[in-house]
């Protein structure tokens, strides 16, 4: 069966076209993704605004046009963090499925994080028993600790790179000030989950602000998933990544060839959460995965073709 899965989240729409059968995903035919910010200020505003209604239709539209294309049997949609708490989601859901025909699922917090990490360990099985998923979005940061045939912890914290740029680092390049108020809340929050089996896993890192830490530290010319897929980066790696960073003008970051536009303003906050994540937990490396939520859904509509 060729399946078509689109995960919306706070920053990113990310596009799946794969081939599955009751045995999971049998080859990847096309797989993308834009920056759309349908998450801009909902932190503060609890409202997705027109203009990302907008953009997501536009987006939308052209992934249905893609999946058609290539002649999709069915496309799953997903939503996560932004929809989760936008006032108005049902409404953008309704304008979404009027004007592309796609259906909308918005997922908890705790299906997020499953799904996640069954994408995220698709690409590792064999290589450990036990893995621990980080998954930093706009919106949230998911945390699952388990095994390919049982899970131990999930949790959904606020903690993602768009919240955490628009509620602190509001200047460019930013404050110690701001920094030091957005390492304290990041670190209020990771204290809510229990991190103690992530020393006795493999620590596996998903979403842009990983994949995009190993593209920049191996210099890519162009981003190659290839490459990315079971990078392994160092706690001092991305500490010292962050330093150069951190001193830039957005401008100067918009500049570095790794980092996509749609994500040079809110990169700082992704390291940001992901360096008091390692420390919290006491990592001192993390491998990124190129795979994640979409391929965990392509995974679960295989189960159900049994």
């Amino acid at each position: 069966m060729r399946l078509s899965v689109i995960d919306i989240g706070t920053n990113t729409i990310l596009l799946l076209v794969a081939d599955i059968d009751q045995s999971g995903i049998i080859s990847v035919i096309h797989d993308e993704q834009v920056i759309a910010r349908l998450g801009k200020g909902v932190d503060e505003h609890r409202v997705i605004n027109r203009e990302a209604f907008d953009r997501a239709q536009k987006f939308l539209q052209a992934y249905r046009a893609i999946s058609d294309e290539m002649h999709s049997e069915k496309i799953v949609a997903v939503g996560t963090s932004a929809l989760r708490d936008a006032a108005n989601s049902d409404e953008f859901c309704s304008f979404i499925q009027n004007k592309t025909g796609i259906k909308i699922d918005i997922l908890s917090g705790d299906d997020e994080a499953e799904y996640t990490f069954h994408g995220a360990i698709s690409g590792f099985r064999g290589k450990s028993k036990i893995f621990s998923v980080l998954d930093i979005g706009g919106g949230s940061a998911e945390i699952v600790s388990g095994s390919s045939s049982r899970l131990v912890s999930k949790a959904s914290l606020d903690i993602g790179c768009v919240r955490i740029t628009e509620r602190f680092l509001l200047t460019s390049p930013p404050t110690s000030l701001e920094v030091a108020d957005a390492r304290s809340f990041i670190q209020q929050e990771l204290v809510k989950v229990n991190l103690s089996m992530v020393q006795e896993s493999k620590l596996v890192g998903v979403a842009g602000t990983a994949t995009t830490l190993a593209a920049l530290h191996q210099k890519l010319p162009s981003y190659d998933p290839h490459r990315v897929e079971g990078y392994s980066l160092s706690y001092d790696d991305i500490r010292n990544i962050f330093n150069q960073l951190r001193i830039k003008t957005l401008e100067e970051i918009l500049a570095v060839p790794q980092i996509s536009p749609g994500r040079a303003d809110i990169i700082l906050a992704g390291i940001l959460i992901l360096l008091e994540f390692m420390e919290a937990a006491d990592a001192e490396q993390i491998t990124v995965s190129d795979r994640g939520l979409r391929y965990g859904i392509a995974l679960r509509e295989s189960k159900r073709l049994k």
